[in-house]
C-alpha cells in the first residue's frame, strides 16, 4: 500500500509528512513524498532564462532531501517532483500514476493548534479526489513521527453507502494494526434533531447493529468497540466524544459527491471545526478501499 504526501516547506507540508510516516509505519507500507512545481505560465515580472528554471529545480530538490531527514530510518521512502498547473492536480496526477491508496495533506497555516483550516489545496482534493485523502491537523508535527495510529474511528451513519466506508475503517485498523471503534451518527444526522432519549436509543440501537453486522462478516480477530455521539449540535456531539491523540478518525463522501469521487458533506464539514485528530475522507462508492 503507498501513501502520499503532499509536501512543502512549510509548516503544514512538515505535519503532512508527519501523519505520512506515522501510517507509513504499518508493515509493508510505501511513503511517497511530492512535491508540484507549477508548469503553467509565468506571471509577466518573472524571470524567462533558463537560470531560473535550474534556481526553481535545485531549491525545490533540497526542500525534498530535507524532508527525508525528517523520516525515520526502517521506512521505504520515495521522493518525486510533479509538474502541473496547480498542487491539487499535481497531487492528483501523482497519486494516479504511483496507484496511491491515500493522499496526505496539511491544514492550512492559519488553523489553531490542533484543529483544521481548509487551504485551496485540501479544498480541492476534499471536491474532486478520486482516492482518499487525509488532512494532518495543524501541530501534527509536534506529536512527531515515532508516535504509532493508536486507534482507528469510523463515523457511520445510517443512510444508505455506508458498507463502503465501514470496509474502509476496517482495512485501514488492520493496516496499522489498530483497534477500530464505530461511532453511530444518529443522534446528530437530522440537523436540529434534540439528544433526547429516543433518539439516543435510536443511536445505540444503530451502533450495536453495525458493530454486530461487523463483528459477523469483517473482523476475523480485530478489536472493535461502538459508540454513541449524541448531542444538540454536530459540533457538541464531537466535543462529547473521547478522542485519543493517536487516533484517525475516517468519513465517508457526501451523497453529492459523483460515483468514485470525494465531496465534503455538511456533517464532515461541521466535525472539522471541533475534531482535534486526524480526519480521513473516503469517496463515494469507493471500493479500493485504504489499506487494501
Amino acid at each position: 500500500m503507498r501513501f502520499l504526501v503532499g509536501y512543502t516547506a512549510t509548516s503544514a507540508g512538515a505535519d503532512a509528512l508527519a501523519l505520512g510516516v506515522r501510517l507509513a509505519r504499518a508493515p509493508g507500507a510505501e511513503l511517497d513524498i511530492v512535491l508540484v512545481l507549477n508548469a503553467g505560465e509565468r506571471a509577466t515580472l518573472t524571470p524567462t532564462d533558463p537560470g531560473y528554471d535550474r534556481l526553481l529545480l535545485e531549491t525545490a530538490e533540497v526542500w525534498l532531501a530535507e524532508a527525508l531527514t525528517l523520516v525515520p530510518e526502517g521506512i521505504s521512502v520515495h521522493t518525486h517532483l510533479e509538474h502541473a498547473d496547480s498542487f491539487t492536480r499535481g497531487l492528483l496526477k501523482a497519486a494516479e500514476r504511483l496507484q496511491a491508496n491515500l493522499i496526505v495533506v496539511g491544514a492550512a497555516t492559519h488553523g489553531l493548534l490542533g484543529r483544521f483550516a481548509i487551504g485551496s489545496v485540501a479544498g480541492g482534493l476534499l471536491h474532486s479526489s478520486h482516492v482518499p485523502v487525509a488532512l494532518a491537523p495543524e501541530g501534527s508535527r509536534v506529536m512527531g513521527t515515532d508516535e504509532p495510529i493508536g486507534r482507528v474511528t469510523c463515523a457511520v451513519g445510517t443512510k444508505p453507502g455506508a458498507d463502503g466506508l465501514l470496509t474502509a475503517g476496517i482495512r485501514l485498523a488492520r493496516t496499522v494494526d489498530a483497534p477500530l471503534r464505530l461511532v453511530s451518527l444518529v443522534a446528530i444526522d437530522r440537523p436540529g434533531a434534540d439528544a433526547d432519549a429516543q433518539t439516543i436509543q435510536l443511536a445505540a440501537d444503530h451502533a450495536q447493529a453495525v458493530l454486530d453486522y461487523a463483528t459477523e462478516h469483517l473482523m476475523d480477530g480485530l478489536e472493535v468497540t461502538a459508540s454513541v455521539a449524541s448531542g444538540g449540535s454536530i459540533e457538541h456531539a464531537v466535543r462529547g466524544l473521547h478522542w485519543d491523540p493517536a487516533e484517525v478518525c475516517i468519513v465517508g463522501s457526501s451523497r453529492l459527491a459523483q460515483p468514485h469521487r470525494l465531496f465534503l458533506g455538511s456533517i464532515a464539514a461541521k466535525m472539522l471545526r471541533e475534531l482535534p485528530v486526524p480526519l480521513i475522507v473516503v469517496p463515494r462508492d469507493f471500493t479500493e478501499t485504504v489499506g487494501k
